[in-house]
């Protein structure tokens, strides 16, 4: 277990809860959701103690900021398509299936660490952390963090919705050309806008429709919700469309495509994309071409 920082509690503070103090005391914690998880993994130790959230100081005690996180992970030997890659970044496309990261083998974390290549940077990290997560259904465009810094940096860039991200995907139905969602995700506000590339007709769906999406914040199958929430849920997508719309081993069709930021180092613009999945336009051409078939045999 390694120290990473560490500061004093003034002596002459009120009492106050290691949460309320801790906001905005650590650089490597820019936000009150950083906080709040460091002392959730144990990593804010108060005199060598490992506390929790409402653990009360009462002034002089030194708090300890830990990183946990120094155990190697085990490599998985995925290739994975690397899109881009820097002293402090690595952005891959992950594969459809693939979870980010827990308690599995199989994970992205763990085949991060079998791809990247180690930064020459003072700040290097060992192997390197994603600083944020698509569904494991979904496939695209994943941010993982090389350096300290760059953790950070890009923690608040996400903290304060300083990205565009782009998403890609096949609903059902016939959708209006542009709409939104500002459907409420487990009481936290969301906000998602949708625009209509195309749209074919379907025997199995009567309409299909391919969408380019821009989420504006990031709630757990924030997309997927939204789409189902408007009766146009995404093609394949058993958990919120139904056993009726799978397609066998054809997955769901969501990819994250582009992202758009700031480097937060050199501060250079980036714009990350790459190309929507061949099937897509597959499926979409295969709905159609049996949709005319049926209609001219009739």
């Amino acid at each position: 277990m390694k120290k990473i920082a560490e500061i004093t509690v003034p002596s002459e503070i009120d009492d106050i809860r290691l949460y309320d103090f801790c906001l905005e005391k650590f650089a490597q914690l820019p936000s009150r959701k950083s906080v709040k998880k460091a002392i959730d993994k144990g990593c804010m130790h108060v005199d060598g103690v490992a506390q929790k959230t409402g653990y009360w100081l009462k002034g002089g005690e030194l708090i300890s900021l830990m990183d946990l996180e120094n155990k190697p992970p085990k490599p998985y030997e995925l290739d994975l398509p690397i899109v881009f890659e820097d002293e402090h970044l690595i952005i891959v496309n992950k594969p459809a299936g693939l979870v980010v990261s827990g308690n599995q083998f199989k994970t992205l974390f763990n085949a991060l660490f079998y791809n990247f290549r180690l930064s020459k940077e003072a700040d290097a990290l060992p192997w390197p952390l994603p600083v944020h997560r698509i569904d494991q259904v979904t496939c695209g465009l994943v941010i993982s963090a090389k350096t300290k810094s760059a953790r950070i940096k890009m923690g608040e860039i996400f903290e304060k919705r300083l990205i565009i991200k782009t998403y890609h995907a096949i609903a059902m139905g016939d959708t209006a050309d542009t709409f939104a969602s500002n459907l409420e995700i487990d009481g936290k506000e969301s906000h998602t806008t949708f625009t209509k590339i195309k749209s074919v007709k379907s025997l199995r769906s009567k309409d299909l429709s391919l969408l380019k999406i821009h989420p504006k914040t990031g709630r757990k199958h924030q997309i997927r919700k939204h789409l189902a929430a408007l009766n146009h849920p995404i093609l394949g997508d058993v958990l919120y469309a139904g056993e009726r719309h799978t397609l066998k081993y054809k997955g769901v069709y969501l990819t994250a495509s582009a992202l758009e930021f700031k480097h937060p180092i050199s501060q250079e613009k980036l714009k990350i994309e790459i190309p929507i999945p061949k099937k897509y336009d597959k499926r979409l051409e295969s709905e159609q071409k049996r949709w005319n078939f049926k209609n001219n045999c009739d």
